[in-house]
């Protein structure tokens, strides 16, 4: 699919990170960007600074994804292009011990649900309300009328102590890949995933040098940290090669996670 002016694209989670990054790269292109996020203040910075549109969305409501995008619909058109970055996660360890009493306790199925529905649920709610607008376009080159990239871990694969959750719905996402792209493929709707490994997002620039310097040690090469400049420019290989379909691509300077 030709990246231009023509194409209007939805960035989940775009306020800031992986997100923030790839809708720059998209809007550099001129493509129409509207930004879902919970993040106002900053939303609003980055779509005023790219020329795009920000909307609040939580992803963890049906109603507000389905407001979210009448409102970019509105303002940009149908769009045919999603990326979603956006997530909800909670931490903890199947069993483990209370610090304070040494008690075992156990990672709450409550918290194991939130996660699941901020990973897992979501990716499938927002992939498929896109789909259901796309499937209403006119078909491009090849009957192309859309591709939605979703964003998985390298914990997809290799989950860390404490990742429970988070490794679990991460690697749902990647499951959510083929049998999607497969219920799309007459619609001419194309999936995929990103795993990303360590990237520098804001989220990690808050911790202490020594930590930093131990994550850029642990990548075999090139032994730093990913940016997010280089997510986004694999969400614009997915945009721009049609033969990209049904993959969940690893990203991470072939990086494997030790358990902790």
């Amino acid at each position: 699919m030709k990246i231009d002016s023509n194409l209007a694209a939805v960035v989940t989670g775009g306020a800031s990170g992986l997100g923030r990054a790839t809708a720059e790269a998209l809007a550099a292109q001129g493509v129409k960007v509207a930004i879902f996020d919970l993040n106002e203040e900053l939303g609003a910075e980055v779509a005023a600074a790219i020329g795009g549109l920000f909307v609040k969305v939580d992803i963890l409501s049906e109603e507000s994804v389905i407001a979210g995008f009448a409102t970019a619909r509105a303002a940009h058109g149908q769009e045919r292009v999603l990326v979603h970055c956006a997530m909800a996660n909670r931490k903890g360890k199947t069993v483990g011990r209370n610090k304070e009493t040494g008690e075992f306790i156990r990672f709450p199925t409550a918290d194991y649900a939130f996660a699941i529905e901020g990973i897992l649920v979501a990716s499938y709610r927002v992939a498929s309300l896109s789909a259901l607008g796309m499937a209403s376009l006119e078909p491009l080159e090849d009957g192309e009328r859309g591709v939605i990239t979703l964003t998985a871990s390298v914990a997809a694969q290799d989950a860390q102590i404490g990742q429970i959750a988070y490794g679990s719905a991460k690697a749902g996402v990647n499951g959510l890949v083929l049998p999607m792209a497969r219920d799309l493929m007459d619609l001419g709707i194309r999936v995929n995933a990103i795993m990303p490994g360590i990237f520098g997002t804001p989220l990690l620039g808050r911790l202490p040098e020594k930590v930093l310097d131990g994550l850029n040690a642990s990548v075999p090469f090139p032994k730093r940290l990913g940016k997010p400049d280089e997510f986004a420019s694999l969400a614009l290989e997915f945009v721009r090669n049609s033969y990209f379909n049904g993959q969940a691509v690893r990203l991470d300077g072939a990086i494997r996670m030790a358990p902790r």
